[in-house]
């Protein structure tokens, strides 16, 4: 098959299964890398491995590339088990955080250089065809006898896209393959990976601690945490409805204050804070009285007033980020938490300024009482 029959506009993320981890854990003498793992990967969906570093999800990465094999437990592709199929011999390539491309040679031959791997016998005319359109999709055209030491980070990257898609793989794995480059340009490429996606059509996974990318990247993001999936969902559920206090801290921003709970009434219920304070929220999971929880506020959820309602606080510091301010506030029992203001909510008389007592509020809906681990 060439690669212009990926081309074109995407199908939906459909309900096939292009790649499995069935109870798949990896150790490394000692040391328990993945644990227990279970996922189903759907052909053409966009998902994300997101933990802290350590957490196990380059190791699941480099399971499903064939680089590492699972102590325990079964890795499909296609529906079959490929263990023991070496990674040259799967129907997947990936992109490196260094990119690992040759710098004696050409864009060109960079590209090329898997084809000519995989396939000796290729005629040099149909690789030139293959790698003109490989860079035609990640907008290369014309670079093709460019050293690679000549070219920017993000050239680069793309450089290392189009050697891996060259190949038609099913699955194209991405570790942290934007970790060296600037905010500006990380931004530029995260816009560029989710615009070739969707043209190619391609199963996309990928590693990243960096939550803005998850979270603007992904179909689904899968959170790691000591080696085992602690959460799967869309960038909206965990971002909304995360099953513990690390989801909650790990994806995104969110205000805690611990407690026990105290009573539970219809949708909402009653925690009894450390300092003595009570409050009410959404429970998420299994949770029963007296059980140590704690309650998750999202800091944009919060309004600071000058008059009305609220608890009353006192701004420690302003920071000022375009659209909206981050106000860093202080209260007698909670301490210190951050509040989220969009521009086009500060008062007529201007912003909030250092050192002013203030009211702050928030719907008990908005708070949500989550285990505390």
């Amino acid at each position: 098959m060439e690669i212009t029959g990926y081309i074109g506009d995407a199908s939906p993320v459909n309900n096939k299964v292009i790649a499995e981890l069935r109870g798949v854990s990896k150790r490394f003498g000692d040391v328990l890398a993945a644990s227990d793992l279970d996922l189903s990967i759907a052909e053409g969906e966009f998902l994300s491995f997101l933990g802290p570093s350590g957490c196990g999800k380059t190791t699941a990465l480099r399971m499903l590339a064939g680089f590492e094999v699972p102590t325990e437990g079964e890795v499909l592709l296609d529906g079959k088990v490929v263990n023991d199929l070496d990674a040259y011999h799967r129907p997947v390539n990936m992109v490196f955080q260094q990119y690992a491309l040759f710098p004696h040679m050409t864009v060109a031959q960079n590209i090329g250089y898997g084809l000519r791997q995989v396939r000796p016998r290729l005629p040099k005319a149909h690789i030139a065809e293959k790698v003109s359109k490989a860079l035609d999709v990640v907008q290369l055209n014309g670079f093709d006898d460019r050293k690679i030491w000549e070219m920017s980070g993000g050239q680069q990257q793309r450089v290392a896209l189009a050697r891996a898609i060259v190949n038609e793989p099913k699955l194209l794995l991405l570790d942290e393959p934007m970790a060296a480059l600037d905010r500006k340009l990380r931004k530029e490429m995260q816009i560029e990976l989710q615009n070739l996606q969707r043209k190619l059509g391609i199963t996309f996974v990928l590693v990243t601690h960096d939550q803005e990318e998850a979270l603007s990247m992904s179909d689904r993001i899968c959170v790691m945490r000591d080696g085992r999936i602690v959460q799967i969902g869309s960038p909206q559920e965990l971002y909304d409805q995360p099953n513990s206090r690390y989801v909650a801290g790990f994806v995104g921003t969110s205000n805690f204050f611990e407690g026990k709970i105290t009573d539970q009434d219809g949708t909402l219920t009653s925690v009894l804070l450390d300092n003595g304070l009570t409050m009410q929220g959404k429970p998420v999971g299994q949770l029963v009285k007296s059980q140590q929880v704690c309650v998750s506020v999202r800091p944009e959820q919060m309004k600071l007033r000058r008059e009305g309602e609220g608890l009353n606080v006192v701004v420690r510091n302003r920071i000022f980020l375009g659209e909206h301010t981050e106000y860093l506030v202080m209260h007698d029992s909670l301490g210190e938490f951050l509040v989220l203001s969009p521009r086009q909510s500060e008062p007529d008389n201007g912003p909030f300024n250092a050192g002013e007592d203030l009211l702050v509020s928030w719907e008990s809906s908005a708070a949500l009482i989550l285990d505390n681990t």
